[in-house]
């Protein structure tokens, strides 16, 4: 028998029903689900500020005053391919798109199970859409959720229109916020794209006043982001009164029937009561007397009692259904209260793609097995450099998957400004190869809604440095599958240029790959020539993982990474070193554009010096450094990126924990002066490694 929690609740009630009511009552809605709705949610908020208080959990936010809006938006997405990005506020609204309250607090209480099986916060939830509309993973940023609902957007546009998957039509994006993320920059973000490419977005914004305690009109002026909005061409404002249920029914039919009949994104501006604080650790103490009186007088629950009492159903039912209600969080706190905590032996599962394929998001998601291909590389024909390898990988890719898009800011009409993309917009249309705005925010966050959706993205950031605006929405998508404990995963291929070419410079020329290792979730590709750079890049685009896939800027024209194309069905597995050179008295690790110089030098060096070429930072490939190292006894690491707390300490630090006592010599490190890339050429020499420094460094270890 089912419990109470789950029960499906009947969408009217008898002879009391919606049917004879005036149109502005009734139209459109399930008046008493979103009566029962409403009170679930409020007990839901009693029983979790009863449980903080007890020290049971240590997180509440209350959606107390916003909760009319969300249950009733939710009672308007019923399209299966709808996508909604909301934030920690917005559980109503997930209660709403059918999350029984038996998972909800199995999230709350960091039980086994529920959105994350105790990973992430019970506010930060998700919900693959099997068959009704998909809540994107939450991440917990202010501001992170629009470039995602965007790039939902895109993608349904994209399987409607190129892919013709008809399915998709009239399906939309949802984004939800508070006031406090319009000041963020992926709201302007997630703006900008949509109105330019007059996409299916609906954007709500939960205007409560307050940021924790910072007003409104410190995010925009005169806290009125729909009036700031309301010259913005391709963007539709609609205001209203977030707790007015009447008022209400008519906004969100309106904003949703405007963006589902394909007239472009809409945003609505609603005037919500915060009738708690922050949290429940925010007692609002700067708020006057006043200002909480007012809040608590737009309460929308009595509002909505009046409004459907005694015209939609009587007040014995409205008091009927909240004992309901009450009795359904009740009776699922008792099942949950004994639900066992998430196994600590499990916690290190799902980082990256394994056995069991995500719900949502990529490859597996939409029934294609992950191609990885054992064939042999090609080794005659025309030696071709780095930039073309890729560029012909990519071609080959799109042609044979018509999920793959390429983008970024001039990666279409220029053909990239390393001319990587050079030609591939004209090959296979702008709907597949096209440039984008000046954002990596929106380039990484669309690729996240974009992969979610199941297309297959490749983004490109210009330069490394670039990547920094970008550093929240490539976090939370590495964790993504984690934090979700596999329901979800957003791959993607993260193409980024690296490294110094002729000169350098702080802005064009980091590598700064330590970063990226660091985060969660991605793998990690540095190449060093043609057929490895084809090989990479093929096993990541047809992979199910985040990939940051660095090309470096030295070697994308340069001799010494040229070689045959290794043809279109040649994959290369990540993990798996190249020994590029033999020898017993040295082993040299390094990869990208190190590599040249480091063979140089062991050509010079009159010591016998085994140079390994990672090829993969993440995994990297321990078993190939650490046999080479105990037959060597000597180990350094060569990297461009700066010596602090760079890939070089890893390494050396794994070498000395694993192989110390084969060691004749401490495992060494060269790398950048811990400054940025100068300019100047004399300078840039004097900071980098070269062949010079690096053979004076194996003379020395091997004289230790």
């Amino acid at each position: 028998m089912m419990s109470s929690s789950e029960l499906r609740v009947p969408e009217t009630v008898g002879p009391e029903s919606d049917a004879g009511l005036r149109p502005d009552r009734a139209a459109g809605f399930k008046w008493r689900r979103i009566a029962y709705l409403m009170h679930v949610s409020r007990a839901l908020d009693a029983l979790e500020e009863e449980l903080c208080a007890q020290g049971e959990i240590a997180y509440q936010f209350s959606a107390r005053g916003h909760d009319l809006l969300q249950v009733m938006l939710g009672d308007l997405l019923t399209h299966p391919h709808d996508g909604v990005a909301a934030y920690y506020r917005s559980r109503p609204l997930l209660l709403s798109l059918g999350a029984p309250i038996k998972e909800v607090l199995r999230s709350v209480a960091a039980k086994g199970g529920g959105y994350s099986n105790g990973r992430d916060i019970g506010v930060v939830f998700n919900r693959p859409g099997n068959g009704g509309p998909t809540a994107l993973p939450m991440a917990g940023g202010v501001g992170s959720q629009y470039s995602p609902a965007v790039g939902w957007a895109q993608a349904l546009r994209y399987r409607r229109v190129v892919r013709n998957e008809e399915r998709y039509a009239g399906a939309i994006a949802v984004a939800a916020g508070g006031d406090g993320s319009v000041a963020a920059s992926g709201f302007w973000a997630g703006i900008v794209a949509a109105s330019t490419l007059e996409l299916p977005v609906l954007f709500v914004i939960e205007d409560n006043g307050y940021g924790i305690s910072v007003p409104s009109h410190f995010q925009t002026p005169n806290g009125e982001i729909g009036d700031n909005l309301a010259a913005f061409s391709g963007l539709r404002i609609l205001k209203g009164d977030g707790a007015d249920p009447a008022a209400l029914a008519d906004i969100l039919r309106e904003g949703v029937s405007s963006v589902r009949e394909g007239r472009g994104p809409c945003l609505l501006h609603l005037k919500t009561p915060r009738l708690q604080g922050h949290s429940y650790q925010d007692k609002q103490a700067y708020r006057a007397p006043e200002d909480l009186a007012q809040a608590s007088r737009r309460d929308p629950l009595p509002r909505l009692r009046d409004h459907l009492t005694p015209g939609v159903f009587s007040r014995d039912v409205w008091d009927g259904v909240e004992e309901e209600a009450k009795a359904a969080v009740r009776d699922a706190w008792r099942e949950v209260q004994a639900l066992p905590a998430p196994d600590p032996g499990g916690v290190g599962a799902h980082v990256f793609s394994g056995p069991d394929p995500q719900a949502c998001g990529g490859q597996r998601a939409e029934g294609t097995t992950p191609g990885q291909t054992e064939a042999s590389a090609l080794s005659d024909g025309p030696r071709i450099n780095l930039a073309d390898a890729i560029r012909r990988t990519l071609d080959a890719e799109l042609r044979l998957n018509t999920r793959l898009v390429v983008f970024g800011q001039d990666v279409g009409v220029k053909g990239g400004v390393h001319g990587v993309t050079r030609g591939l917009r004209e090959a296979h249309g702008a709907e597949r190869v096209f440039d984008t705005s000046l954002s990596e925010e929106s380039i990484v966050g669309r690729a996240i809604g974009m992969a979610l959706c199941g297309l297959v993205p490749a983004p490109e950031i210009q330069f490394r440095k670039y990547a920094e605006p970008a550093m929240e929405q490539i976090a939370d998508c590495g964790s993504m599958r984690w934090r979700t404990n596999n329901r979800f995963a957003a791959p993607m291929v993260l193409r980024i240029p690296v490294g110094a070419a002729r000169t350098g410079d702080p802005w064009h020329s980091q590598t700064k790959e330590a970063e990226f290792v660091r985060m969660h979730g991605w793998l990690v590709a540095a190449p060093s020539n043609a057929a490895d750079a084809a090989g990479l890049l093929r096993t990541a685009l047809r992979g199910d993982d985040p990939v940051v896939f660095l090309e470096h800027r030295a070697l994308l024209d340069a001799a010494s990474a040229r070689r045959p194309y290794p043809g279109d069905d040649y994959g290369l597995a990540f993990g798996r070193a190249a020994t590029l050179s033999s020898g017993d008295d040295l082993t040299l690790v390094t990869w990208g554009g190190m590599v040249a110089p480091c063979l140089r030098a062991a050509a010079a060096s009159s010591h016998g010096v085994e140079v390994i070429d990672l090829r993969t930072l993440w995994p990297w490939d321990r078993e190939t450094v650490l046999a080479s190292v105990r037959r060597t006894r000597r180990c350094l690491v060569v990297h461009e990126d700066s010596l602090a707390a760079g890939i070089g300490a890893e390494l050396a630090a794994v070498v000395a924990e694993e192989a110390f006592l084969d060691l004749d010599a401490p495992a060494a490190r060269l790398g950048m002066a811990d400054i940025p890339p100068p300019h100047a050429p004399a300078l840039l020499g004097a900071a980098l490694p070269s062949a010079e420094t690096i053979g004076a460094e194996i003379e020395r270890l091997a004289r230790f």
